[in-house]
């Protein structure tokens, strides 16, 4: 498996990025264990799903290969660029169902013993893998009961990263990502940004589509989100609630909770029309 990957482009927002008509996408929706194994074959259960009904690119959640008991659980199955029974599968995946498979997040191997750094790889329909992103940004939360800092166990990446599809340039993020609106605009024009989460159902409930919503209307393009839903088998409890939003802020599809597949069409007149009636990224004067 090869990889090549493009930056995003600091405040280039042009018509013409994004190719005329529809391409049909999908967000699927996970509940994952602390079990490889049965992760990856859940995965493949709703990649085939959502190919059935005419998805041409499909994203997975934060997290789908594994959720365990422990933050330090995920590094006895960190894996290496280009190997790893991870990788294979959503390279297979991407090849047997011809679509483009963007995978979520896996553990990969860093420069540090004690830390992974938290991957999505995006593979076309060759199963080839075209680009790379590494999450940025690192959750930290606590209230009451519950306590998070992936920092203990994850590096944090330092690129910005986007990659182009046959309907224009997609934008790569991952989960706490979604609260840092300068990481999107480092991406320029994009007809799709996507967003692989695990959002704590606290944190979801208060602000997953109020965020999600914004990134669409201020970037005047498609979110695609894919997000962990539900009671895991490690006590976590996550929003869900994965979603296709559309230029104008439109909910066009969504799955609020358990596994499921939430798709909807990228149409390229849909991003023309709103830019047109409301040119508000030919109207930036800061950045």
């Amino acid at each position: 498996m090869s990889e090549k990957s493009s930056e995003g482009i600091p405040g280039t927002f042009h018509a013409g990025t994004f190719h005329a008509g529809t391409f049909r996408v999908a967000a699927l929706q996970m509940v994952s264990a602390p079990d490889r194994e049965r992760n990856i074959a859940e995965a493949g259960r709703l990649i085939a799903e959502a190919a059935r009904d005419g998805a041409q690119l499909v994203l997975l959640p934060e997290y789908f290969c594994y959720m365990g008991f422990k933050d330090t659980d995920k590094l006895a199955i960190r894996e290496t660029p280009g190997h790893g029974p991870i990788q294979q599968f959503l390279s297979d995946a991407a090849r047997e169902h011809r679509v483009w498979v963007i995978g979520g997040t896996l553990p990969m191997e860093s420069p540090e013993a004690a830390r992974v750094l938290n991957t999505t790889l995006v593979f076309d329909p060759t199963g080839k893998q075209v680009a790379r992103y590494d999450k940025i940004h690192l959750f930290n939360f606590e209230k009451g009961t519950e306590s998070f800092d992936e920092a203990r166990t994850i590096c944090p990446g330092s690129e910005v990263r986007t990659f182009d599809a046959p309907f224009g340039r997609v934008g790569l993020s991952v989960c706490y990502d979604l609260r840092f609106p300068e990481l999107y605009r480092k991406m320029g024009d994009c007809a799709l940004m996507v967003v692989p989460s695990a959002f704590t159902y606290t944190t979801g409930e208060a602000h997953w589509e109020t965020l999600l919503k914004a990134r669409a209307v201020e970037n005047q393009c498609y979110v695609l989100a894919a997000a962990q839903g539900g009671k895991h088998e490690n006590g976590r409890r996550t929003w869900g609630h994965s979603m296709l939003i559309d230029p104008w802020g439109e909910i066009v599809a969504v799955v609020e909770e358990g596994a499921g597949v939430a798709a909807g069409a990228i149409d390229a007149a849909r991003i023309a029309s709103v830019r047109q009636s409301l040119p508000a990224l030919r109207h930036r004067v800061l950045g």
